[in-house]
């Protein structure tokens, strides 16, 4: 199997399992229902998957639970944000908490990042 069916693969299974944050996040963001703008969950770029991608405006989006406090995942996501930044994509990353407690402020989040 290749890097790059491996990687289509995983972001299949993980489509299968949202976590609860991002079950909600994606009820915000899915059928064009933010500014008629089209997301996708799971998106693969380049060597990574993507929570969500707004594709057209080049826009990550990252749900982070807790396990993205732990120091090593801080710096590997420090490093993939760098890379994707180079790719191009604007990256906005939101807490659990925060999509979980106030979804208006993070669509005015997510809507300051599209501009």
């Amino acid at each position: 199997m290749t890097v790059q069916a491996s990687l289509l693969s995983h972001a299949r299974a993980m489509r299968k399992e949202p976590s609860r944050a991002e079950r909600a996040l994606w009820k915000l963001l899915r059928d064009r229902r933010l500014e008629g703008l089209k997301f996708r969950r799971q998106h693969p770029i380049d060597r990574y998957i993507a929570d969500f991608a707004c594709v057209s405006r080049k826009l990550v989006v990252e749900v982070d639970g807790p396990s993205h406090m732990a120091m090593d995942q801080a710096a590997y996501d420090e490093h993939r944000t760098v890379r994707l930044r180079q790719l191009g994509w604007r990256v906005l990353r939101l807490s659990d908490s925060e999509v979980l407690s106030d979804e208006r402020a993070v669509v005015a989040k997510i809507l300051a990042a599209l501009q």
